[in-house]
């Protein structure tokens, strides 16, 4: 068997065509016409007024708490089970992160979790739709709202996900997104923050452009910010992936059946990614948590699987276990406080989710790993 990638996109002729055309004509008058449109689009999709494009979801996040004036002297509550792109711009801003537990079935955070972690200095919370699936945003907005916290939704993983018949990045103050290579759309690199607040939309787009207000065109700066921008080229490609959203989203369900059917002699002893009622996931990353009993933690169930050519990913160990978060006072909280994160975490794994999988290759990815789990 070639060997079978843990992630990757599916490209077609409408892509090539409208990249092609923002190389060829994208410039000069023409230099903003697929940012625009995909801008858009991507506010129509999602539901929202607003949408800025962006070089990636970290940067949304980094000017999403910028805008919402967080700063030094503030917490920002994030959940310990994510990539650290979630938490990082927290430390980029000068505020602290507090890591909240997560939820057992959706992996995602915890509203009961979130309501221990919040102090006088809370000013915000993070909320990580974890590998395509959504958290309780019920429960979660009702903590929020009780304490006048803002929000910020980080659907990274979740594009075309749904909670109530709402789209993931539609539920807080700001939504943001990330395009990377391994999204089930893509621009290569990328992201998007929306929002149904002008405010927060207009400080964003000052924010991303140096410090200087939209259409200016005498270089006059009135603040030190940053050059968050995104390339035509990956507007363009990020334009014809949205128009294609559906089949995307669609074929991310039919390799989450395909695993759901090939591993159901395993349930009660692996657990994949949950649905709850009224949740739609679109299974960004097929994740797999073994149960304990089997004696094999991810690390070993990865090197095992790479043996059979077969790559895969570790599910996300908690952040309060980071080299990278060691001496945050903090994160020695939640290493004591956080049961459920450092309960699965060890056992978990990403099995691969690449959008050009076929059903053979997921049989054979299967038969492996069920031959590695009973021998």
């Amino acid at each position: 068997m070639e060997r079978i990638p843990v992630s990757g996109p599916w490209i077609t002729q409408k892509e090539i065509d409208y990249v092609s055309d923002a190389v060829a004509h994208a410039w000069y008058g023409n230099a903003n016409i697929y940012h625009e449109r995909f801008e858009r689009a991507f506010a129509r999709y999602v539901g929202v007024r607003f949408a800025a494009s962006l070089p990636s979801c970290t940067s949304a996040i980094h000017l999403s708490l910028l805008a919402l004036g967080i700063g030094r002297g503030d917490e920002v509550v994030v959940p310990d089970i994510t990539w650290i792109a979630s938490a990082a711009p927290i430390t980029y801003v000068g505020a602290t992160p507090v890591f909240a537990d997560v939820d057992p079935k959706t992996w995602c955070l915890s509203a009961k979790s979130v309501a221990e972690c919040i102090t006088p200095k809370t000013k915000a919370v993070i909320l990580v739709d974890l590998y395509g699936n959504m958290p309780d945003m019920d429960a979660l907005r009702v903590v929020t709202s009780r304490h006048g916290i803002a929000v910020i939704e980080d659907a990274a993983e979740a594009i075309g996900s749904e909670f109530n018949q709402r789209k993931a990045g539609g539920f807080g103050d700001t939504g943001v997104f990330s395009f990377h290579g391994s999204k089930t759309l893509t621009t290569g690199e990328g992201g998007m923050l929306v929002t149904d607040r002008e405010d927060l939309y207009r400080r964003a787009l000052f924010l991303r452009d140096h410090g200087r207000p939209p259409g200016d065109k005498m270089f006059f700066n009135t603040e030190v910010a940053y050059k968050y921008k995104m390339s035509s080229m990956q507007a363009a490609l990020g334009l014809a992936q949205l128009e294609r959203i559906e089949e995307l989203i669609s074929r991310k369900r039919q390799i989450f059946a395909w695993y759901q059917r090939e591993l159901a002699d395993l349930e009660g002893w692996v657990t994949l990614n949950h649905e709850a009622s009224g949740t739609k996931n679109t299974y960004w990353m097929i994740t797999a948590i073994v149960d304990s009993k089997y004696g094999i933690e991810k690390a070993g169930l990865m090197e095992r699987m790479n043996e059979k050519n077969i790559d895969c990913r570790p599910f996300f160990y908690p952040l309060s276990s980071l080299p990278a978060y060691e001496d945050l006072e903090q994160a020695q909280y939640a290493r004591r406080r956080n049961k459920v994160s450092y309960k699965i975490s060890p056992y978990g794994i990403n099995l691969p989710s690449s959008l050009k999988l076929t059903e053979d290759k997921v049989k054979y990815v299967c038969e492996s790993f069920k031959g590695i789990l009973q021998p």
